[in-house]
């Protein structure tokens, strides 16, 4: 097989939740230790930090992969989803795996594929283990693909277990409160290995502080120690009300990022000591995030006249911290190109969007997308006008065909949707 045809049989071949959602997900590690055992347990061959969370999690990766490297380590990198390539999910210091290393991977390993019928997520995170561990990485930052406990990933002992935040999302397989969920984020945490979270919400404070208790690993809370504020296009934070560090050009753009950076500067401040981290490697690892990782989909600006930007953020916690920037901009007319999969919660998603735009309703090129007409439909509900359209870019065409110079086109509300623009 070549490259796309190894691709296009990973993607047939094996259950993939982005695509296809619920068949796809499974309620135990047994695959991923069989898979694990199958490959000689190459995950124990290096070393790691697990980052879980409902939002953040991917640029809180990024960012701590892009000190390490300035910091001269060989760092590995797992993510999901990806955006445009599927080889972004498994990178060595902002380096995509080889097609070579992919190809080789599915043909040597096909009959145990076939005969334990992995998901599409099983064998990536499988891949990216033997990938790092046959290239030697120093370090590898692996983020949760969904939940925690019975994520792929969790079979990992890090040195650090990180919890963004928390919110209500996915809740047909992590529960319906934000405690159930919670729960089963903070699966991650390892015995008598810290923890630091990024949240000060009491119900997950509760729950996370509980089981850190019980595995006897200490517990850092990133916005009790650090406070991040922006000066014009630089964040300044403080340590225990005191000036630490000032003037960071970070890269990120999204002013959700201002909570992101506390998670990230608390992980960093852990970790300094034993991987002689200077503060000039962390100033150059945040200011060089896309051209260390190649991070995308992060309030990412993709033109200027008219403002283009597209943000993957994509449940009620991600779309408020969206519209709360979108409310800082000027501009004479907001375009919204707006798709979302058919798994979401859509009214408590709806209801938050701004009435005063015209949107574009969409629908991205996978199975589990909600189909446009509908969400057409349901939108107008909460007094949202616009025109459905049947691809990702056919909405994308129009909304630039439509607007002005001064306007501003959004795109966003699905992964998915933002991959297809990008």
């Amino acid at each position: 097989m070549n490259y796309e045809q190894t691709i296009k049989y990973l993607f047939e071949q094996l259950p993939m939740y982005q695509r296809v959602g619920k068949s796809a997900y499974k309620n135990n590690l047994d695959t991923t230790i069989a898979l694990d055992e199958y490959f000689g347990s190459p995950h124990t061959k290096f070393k790691t930090i697990h980052i879980a969370g409902t939002n953040g999690k991917g640029s809180v990766a990024h960012s701590i992969a892009s000190i390490l490297q300035e910091a001269g380590y060989k760092v590995g990198l797992h993510t999901s989803p990806h955006y445009k390539n599927f080889r972004e999910r498994i990178k060595i210091n902002g380096q995509l795996v080889t097609q070579e290393f992919i190809i080789d991977f599915v043909e040597k390993h096909k009959n145990i594929l076939e005969q334990i019928e992995p998901s599409f997520f099983e064998i990536t995170v499988a891949m990216a283990f033997d990938y790092f561990a046959q290239n030697k990485v120093d370090i590898a930052i692996i983020e949760v693909g969904m939940g925690g406990r019975l994520d792929s990933t969790n079979i990992i002992q890090p040195e650090l277990s990180v919890i963004t935040n928390i919110s209500l999302d996915h809740t047909q397989f992590l529960g319906n409160t934000i405690e159930q969920i919670a729960t089963e984020k903070a699966g991650i945490i390892k015995y008598k290995t810290p923890v630091v979270l990024g949240t000060t919400n009491k119900k997950v404070v509760k729950i996370v502080s509980e089981i850190a208790q019980s595995k006897k690993s200490d517990l850092y809370i990133a916005p009790n120690k650090y406070f991040a504020k922006k000066d014009n296009n630089f964040i300044n934070i403080s340590k225990n009300n005191k000036p630490y560090l000032s003037k960071i050009n970070f890269d990120l753009q999204g002013d959700y990022q201002l909570e992101n950076i506390l998670t990230i500067i608390q992980v960093i401040d852990l970790i300094k000591d034993s991987y002689k981290i200077k503060t000039e490697n962390i100033y150059d690892g945040l200011s060089k995030i896309s051209e260390n990782t190649n991070i995308l989909g992060r309030w990412q600006i993709l033109n200027n006249n008219p403002l283009i930007v597209c943000d993957s953020g994509h449940n009620t916690a991600g779309i408020t911290c969206i519209l709360q920037q979108i409310g800082q901009i000027k501009y004479d007319k907001l375009h919204f190109i707006f798709g979302m999969v058919n798994d979401k919660s859509i009214d408590e998603i709806l209801k938050l969007l701004p009435s005063q735009a015209e949107y574009y309703f969409t629908q991205a090129d996978i199975p589990r997308a909600l189909d446009c007409n509908k969400l057409k439909q349901k939108a107008s509900e909460y007094n949202l006008k616009g025109n459905s359209y049947k691809t990702v870019a056919e909405a994308y065409k129009m909304a630039k065909s439509n607007a002005n110079k001064n306007d501003f086109i959004f795109v966003g509300g699905s992964v998915f949707v933002v991959a297809e623009v990008l």
